[in-house]
């Protein structure tokens, strides 16, 4: 009896040791599941930006108005990548950033508002695209309450000497249903010091959106005065968004002419 009993306990003992070898060896296995997606990892999927970025060119028709008056009707045209863009107005200035510089080609005056004009409403347009960007820097931020809906939301910053305004930031709003960007916060440093933007928040809405070749473009924006401690405030004006779509550009459509003139900072 003796013999088995010990023969009993040496078996438990392997046994014990068998499976935590087995333990141990499954273990690493965790380490090969993905991570989770962060908030601009999860809207970029959610926007498609694949199937963005394998365009060549994109355009659309933009109808701004702010406190009722209108402020910009267009035609953009743009580079998927941002680094080549035409800003056709109604009135028959044409803008073009050809990766380097901006120009002027119509007008005798240069246009005051140009610059702001030709990276401003392009980056709302492609901001669901750009979110992960070279010089993007990134913080998770609670989940913020507007108009009674709940959103996950990150700060957006950026390194310095990136764009024209380095010192912007974005408060990004995610939609926790769709993932699609639903709206930003944002400060405009354009020709200003920071601390006197930051007095002055927006926050652009993004409504109704719409489906191009399987990626989503919203048709409406709005925009509203922000603030941290009550988010949504008064609407200051909004965008209504149409004829979007993809092209090829032909070779010299970003072409700038010898009589334009260049917009300085």
């Amino acid at each position: 009896m003796k013999i088995s009993f010990y023969a009993f306990v040496l078996l438990f003992f392997i046994s014990c040791k068998d499976q935590d070898q087995k333990s141990s060896e499954k273990a690493p296995e965790n380490r090969n599941i993905a991570p989770v997606l962060s908030v601009p990892e999860n809207i970029e999927e959610a926007h498609n930006k694949v199937a963005f970025m394998e365009q060549e060119a994109i355009a659309f028709d933009i109808d701004l108005s702010f406190n009722g008056n209108s402020r910009l009707n267009a035609t953009i045209s743009m580079l998927a990548n941002s680094s080549r863009i035409k800003l056709e107005k109604k009135d028959g200035t044409v803008l073009i950033f050809d990766g380097e510089k901006v120009f002027q080609q119509s007008g005798d005056l240069i246009d005051t508002g140009a610059r702001f004009d030709i990276f401003t409403w392009p980056y709302f347009f492609a901001l669901p695209f750009k979110l992960t960007d070279p010089g993007t820097m990134w913080e998770e931020k609670p989940d913020r309450d507007m108009e009674g809906q709940n959103y996950h939301t990150a700060r957006l910053t950026f390194q310095s000497q990136i764009g024209d305004s380095p010192d912007d930031w974005y408060l990004i709003y995610q939609d926790p249903e769709t993932l699609r960007l639903k709206a930003a916060a944002y400060i405009v440093t354009f020709n200003r010091a920071a601390e006197e933007a930051e007095k002055s928040p927006h926050i652009i809405v993004y409504e109704n959106y719409k489906m191009i070749k399987q990626v989503p473009f919203p048709q409406k924006w709005h925009f509203h005065n922000w603030s941290a401690e009550n988010g949504l405030g008064e609407k200051l004006g909004e965008a209504t968004i149409s004829n979007v779509h993809f092209f090829m550009p032909e070779k010299d459509f970003f072409s700038v002419s010898q009589d334009a003139k260049e917009v300085a900072r």
